[in-house]
């Protein structure tokens, strides 16, 4: 088993991303594989691939590590089969673990594997219940809730199941579901976290193979062309027929999150109609609107920062340069610094360049500030490298409330804006000006109508009743640990 990641970032934790194709004669297992690896952006902890051939065992295979540590050659041959769903996680329920990881599978009234992106506010309502029915866990993450709900249920056809099961489930469920004859994939009725529908043409049999992912960049990746996005509320069978569609529930209200739009999704991922990378240059562009600063000089904090940097600089009509230089390698690493590295300063991230900013104003520009630590690191590196002048700017509002849909936030009371102004943070940060981008030019940027999203985050309006007082990210480990 691999060690936990340890995650050096100070921002929101990413979620998780799945991916489910069925495409007889084609190798399914390399297609996963490389979806995931397009995905890896939004869950490095752990990754997974389960594989079938139609009407025969389901295998799969899952560890704790990024995709490219996890899967080789020989372990891809092994995943044989016409059709596969895989996952890359980042915990939002469950610890870190290798029991943990996904996708998971279940053989109770029928074998299936699952892959899950999102979280469950009643996981642990469910999770008793079943257990009160002699339900057997061997996780502690709300996705096994759902999979012990589908392998276990009596309906004969796994759509039937679904469409019995998804009205129970409240929160945010964008999943995948391998049985021995299908791939399945449905949307909580709100649309919280995304899912997509892409197609793959063979040009020698003139046949198309179906997919589903979390993003439309994994599609590029594997030469699928994107359809469109999996609606809330449907459900969505991939099988020798092609592509069956079937709506099963309705929200009261479309609630997509609207930081997949900010932070989480890649910038080549399309999503509202729009490539985000164009989306998040315009919220550069509204940031200078919004606050303009006498400067010399913008640089972005990478990558988060880059594209809106771009859009801020191109609007006040100034030079931009790389303030900062990101080593790629250690983002994610098992070891922690010791001791005595820490009192050195290590750097295990972002460098900053001395002969770029010294004497100069800067505007710098990222994308979020949760807790701050990381942020107030980066700007005393930043002054201690000659900058006479910092005005930070953020594509974002300030975020004062943790997610309960699947983004590890922290609590409310470790994030910076809580409780404080703007001047305050400032302060906080040893920054001259700061200033957050408001919700409106968040919508603007995006082209996108609030009424259809979740920004709950910054506004604490919460689409689901009952959601403050959702389930925390543990509470799954002491019934297992009670077992």
């Amino acid at each position: 088993m691999r060690p936990p990641v340890t995650d050096h970032r100070d921002g929101p934790r990413d979620e998780c991303g799945v991916f489910g194709i069925y495409a007889p004669g084609h190798d399914v297992a390399n297609l996963a594989y490389f979806a995931l690896y397009a995905l890896q952006h939004r869950g490095q902890e752990s990754a997974g691939i389960a594989t079938a051939p139609r009407g025969r065992e389901i295998m799969a295979i899952r560890d704790q590590g990024l995709v490219a540590q996890v899967f080789d050659e020989h372990k891809l041959r092994s995943l044989v089969g016409d059709m596969a769903i895989g996952h890359v996680r980042y915990s939002t329920t469950g610890a870190s673990a290798w029991e943990n990881t996904q996708p998971i599978v279940r053989d109770d009234r029928r074998t299936l594997a699952l892959a899950h992106n999102g979280n469950l506010i009643n996981a642990v309502e469910l999770h008793a219940e079943l257990r009160e029915h002699d339900v057997a866990f061997s996780s502690t993450s709300d996705s096994e809730i759902i999979a012990a709900l589908l392998a276990s249920h009596p309906a004969e056809r796994i759509e039937d199941a679904i469409a019995d099961v998804l009205p129970r489930l409240r929160g945010a469920f964008s999943t995948v579901v391998l049985t021995e004859e299908s791939v399945v994939a449905f949307r909580d009725p709100n649309g919280v976290r995304p899912l997509v529908l892409g197609m793959i043409e063979d040009e020698r049999s003139g046949q198309a193979a179906y997919c589903v992912a979390s993003e439309s960049c994994a599609f590029d990746l594997i030469g699928a062309k994107y359809l469109r996005e999996v609606l809330p509320g449907e459900v969505i069978t991939l099988t020798d027929g092609g592509v069956q569609t079937r709506m099963v529930a309705e929200g009261e209200r479309r609630a997509f999150c609207v930081f997949e739009y900010i932070y989480f999704a890649r910038p080549d991922s399309k999503m509202a109609g729009t490539v985000l990378q164009v989306a998040r240059a315009r919220m550069g562009e509204i940031l200078w609107r919004e606050a303009p600063v006498d400067a010399d000089l913008v640089i972005p904090v990478p990558d988060s920062g880059n594209a809106a940097a771009r859009g801020l600089a191109r609007a006040a009509e100034l030079p931009q340069d790389d303030g900062f230089i990101k080593n790629r390698y250690v983002a994610r690493t098992f070891i922690q610094p010791g001791q005595e590295l820490r009192r050195l300063g290590v750097r295990l991230k972002f460098n900053p360049l001395p002969e770029v900013v010294a004497g100069k104003r800067l505007i710098v520009v990222d994308d979020s500030i949760v807790r701050g630590n990381t942020t107030r690191q980066n700007m005393q590196m930043l002054r201690d490298a000659g900058a006479t002048e910092i005005h930070l700017r953020i594509s974002a509002p300030p975020i004062k409330h943790p997610c309960h849909y699947g983004i590890d936030m922290s609590s409310r009371e470790e994030m910076i804006a809580h409780g404080r102004t703007v001047e305050e943070i400032a302060e906080e940060l040893g920054v001259d000006s700061l200033h957050y981008l408001s919700l409106q030019g968040v919508y603007e940027a995006v082209g996108v109508s609030r009424d259809a999203h979740c920004d709950a985050c910054f506004s604490g309006d919460y689409p689901l009743a009952g959601t403050e007082e959702a389930n925390g990210k543990f509470d799954l480990e002491l019934p297992l640990l009670k077992a």
